[in-house]
């Protein structure tokens, strides 16, 4: 059976839908079936695999509007191993329009059972926010790994996001997981991003991933590309990172930690 991960953090920039992407990527490269759900408007993470976003006709909203099933949805990228669910900005509307509807927050949780035992892992992208798309993320996961960059407000917002995360193992669903704590945007040469580190650690302990991801050019350069860093740059920093970071997913799952 597949494990549903979210890549959620209600402040935006931090590295969200880079890790998404990227990440969907190295578990595919490691031999992993992936598929990558976007469940921003934006749509970064469809064009940051290839897909042209205006063309997009079945996404992620006509998933949560019950018209069309996950497997109508389901759009093969250039990246081995890696499907994806993508998105499109009429996803906006989804907040208005799910609001009357009951078990509202159980929509995508409900969608995704008829496809969960086709993948090994299912990223969800979530939006900077933590509205009812994010909720109805947080609720069909497994476990959530929460991005943090290497900056001024760091943990900025954080407790929110542990609040509701809570509230969701709480109320939704008690199973909820946190894979880990990842920091982004790690830049060795700034005292600040060192501080940070340390404060994250020593906080959060070991929820932190032992593998950061280092500020780089070539990772910022990737989605313009429509392409992820591990095949617009394999040799990068940003693209040996994500491979580590899949990597040590890869070890702490087989060792028994989520599901």
């Amino acid at each position: 059976m597949g494990k549903i991960i979210a890549i959620a953090n209600q402040k935006g920039g931090v590295g969200k839908t880079t890790t998404t992407v990227n990440l969907a990527a190295a578990l595919g490269v490691l031999e992993k079936k992936v598929l990558l759900i976007d469940a921003d408007p934006q749509a970064n993470a469809s064009s940051g695999l290839g897909i042209i976003v205006d063309e997009v006709e079945i996404g992620t909203y006509q998933l949560l509007e019950h018209a069309a099933t996950a497997k109508e949805a389901i759009v093969a990228t250039t990246s081995p191993n890696v499907d994806i669910i993508p998105a499109h900005i009429d996803l906006v509307a989804i907040e208005i329009e799910l609001v009357d509807k009951n078990n509202r927050e159980f929509m995508l949780k409900e969608i995704l059972q008829e496809i969960k035992d086709d993948y090994d892992y299912i990223l969800i992208d979530c939006a900077p926010s933590l509205g009812l798309i994010t909720l109805n993320a947080l609720v069909a996961a497994d476990s959530v790994i929460i991005p943090i960059q290497c900056e001024y407000f760091a943990l900025e917002g954080l407790g929110k996001l542990l609040n509701t995360i809570k509230s969701i193992q709480k109320i939704h669903n008690p199973d909820l997981d946190i894979e880990g704590l990842l920091l982004t945007m790690y830049d060795s040469r700034l005292r600040l991003s060192n501080q940070v580190v340390e404060e994250v650690s020593k906080h959060f302990q070991d929820m932190v991933f032992k593998t950061i991801i280092q500020r780089n050019v070539r990772l910022s350069e990737a989605p313009s590309y429509g392409e992820s860093i591990i095949a617009y740059d394999a040799t990068s920093k940003g693209a040996v990172n994500y491979i580590n970071l899949a990597n040590e997913i890869l070890k702490q799952n087989s060792n028994g930690k989520g599901n």
